[in-house]
């Protein structure tokens, strides 16, 4: 997906905006002014008024009144029948021709278009629509041609420019000036996203560099963000040790009261109360290690992942669970980077769930993309579709009672996720083939540089 910056939106804006602006302004302004400059051509009775006068003057006096009716925009001359005068090949304008013959007292007359001045060669087609120049040829009765070159050019400035050139072209830097301090200015707040983005609250965080020479209102908000992650750092640093020391303090009476526990005469009722503690005990370890994974307090080694399930696996067998393993060289060799006691408590979690509920735990491992996959299935009676999501939260569980005899706190998978997810990886729930659970984990393969 594209991703277009404040600063180029804005700028397009702004681009769009002076676009349509200077467009609308510039076709307002020819259309009235070539018809203003339709209306100033010159007249038939002004021109048949001046061919009589020539007709009548001969010699130096004729070349008097030429030059006396002649102005920039009015350039008149004489020229013998049969000589060339120059310019494109006649093209004739048969409504205007008829409206000047009817005027000119029954001489001949011709519209053309009229040569193109070498200064104008450049743009020729630009620069004589904005003159918009007329040359009339008008035959006198003496046998001469009268040749009027008729203009109404455009008003510029006296560098040659069309008028507003100037503004439009001040207003352009000063748009570029401001997009480029606009640029400046929103720079910092990129950073601060990008900072925001790689917070992590298990060391000290870096503190953004403040940038004096932004707006006011920039720098607040980076001295409030440094402010903000102190504080968080300030925050997990005092709730890891408070945890860490509720945790050493119920292990220690947990001991001391399965050390009472043994007193009791009545085996049922001990070995109760002894899975009763060692549930608690193992709650209470999820809950820590959960706790490490959110704040990035696990630690990483290396870890064959193939070996450490081979262990899992050895100690359920030996409890007598239905549980198979079905593994090749290539993942026994397979390295994972992470915390050995969180991936232990990740498959030991999964195993133990597909053996409480669905009655068999069948693992299959393999490498798929540069990652290993370890795939967990059961055989019972699987998870709806809709409610797969909803066990992987905190305290979820399919069955509502909340009765210990029939299962436990709902942390289990939760606890796995949080685990999977802060190694990189990632945890997801299907059908299984037989119409079980399968239950399906992702890790990265450490790759050495």
């Amino acid at each position: 997906m594209l991703r277009v910056t404040l600063a180029a939106r804005l700028a397009l804006i702004g681009l769009v905006g002076f676009t349509v602006v200077t467009t609308v302004v510039v076709a307002i302004f020819y259309r009235t002014t070539l018809r203003e400059n339709e209306l100033t051509r010159p007249s038939p009775a002004r021109l048949d008024v001046l061919a009589t006068l020539l007709e009548r003057t001969s010699g130096d006096a004729r070349q008097a009144v030429l030059d006396a009716v002649s102005s920039p925009q009015f350039m008149v001359r004489i020229v013998p029948s049969a000589a060339p005068v120059g310019g494109e090949t006649p093209s004739q304008q048969q409504q205007l021709r008829e409206t000047y013959a009817a005027g000119l007292a029954g001489r001949s007359v011709e519209i053309v278009s009229p040569p193109e001045h070498r200064a104008d060669r450049l743009f020729p087609r630009i620069a004589r629509l904005m003159a918009n120049a007329v040359e009339f040829r008008i035959g006198l009765r003496s046998g001469d041609l009268l040749v009027i070159d008729a203009y109404t050019r455009l008003p510029v400035t006296p560098f040659g420019l069309p008028v507003g050139f100037g503004a439009g072209l001040f207003g352009s830097i000063v748009a570029l000036l401001a997009l480029l301090v606009m640029q400046r200015e929103t720079r910092p707040l990129a950073r601060l996203a990008a900072a925001v983005d790689r917070v992590d609250l298990s060391a000290d965080p870096p503190p953004l560099p403040d940038a004096r020479r932004s707006a006011p209102e920039i720098r607040a908000v980076i001295a409030a963000f440094n402010r903000l992650q102190g504080r968080l750092a300030e925050m997990l640093r005092a709730r890891m040790t408070l945890v860490g020391g509720i945790a050493h303090d119920v292990r220690t009476f947990a001991t001391r009261l399965r050390l009472r526990v043994e007193q009791i005469p009545d085996d049922a009722e001990r070995q109760r109360a002894v899975a009763d503690i060692d549930d608690m005990i193992r709650l209470l370890d999820d809950a820590l290690l959960s706790t490490r994974a959110g704040a990035g307090g696990l630690s990483q080694e290396m870890v064959e992942l193939a070996a450490l399930i081979a262990v899992e696996m050895h100690d359920r067998r030996v409890q007598g669970a239905p549980v198979d393993l079905v593994t090749d060289e290539h993942v026994r060799k397979a390295v994972v980077l992470g915390d050995r006691l969180a991936l232990r408590r990740v498959l030991a979690n999964i195993i133990d769930n597909a053996l409480a509920y669905g009655r068999a735990a069948h693992v299959r491992m393999s490498l798929k993309d540069g990652a290993m996959l370890v795939s967990v299935e059961d055989e019972g009676p699987g998870i709806p579709a809709d409610q797969r999501q909803t066990v992987l939260e905190p305290f979820h569980r399919l069955e509502k009672s909340r009765n210990r005899a029939t299962g436990g706190a709902g942390l289990g998978l939760a606890v796995a996720r949080n685990l999977v997810e802060a190694h990189g990886g990632t945890i997801e729930i299907s059908a299984a083939p037989n119409g079980g659970t399968r239950v399906n984990v992702t890790l990265p393969v450490f790759q050495p540089a």
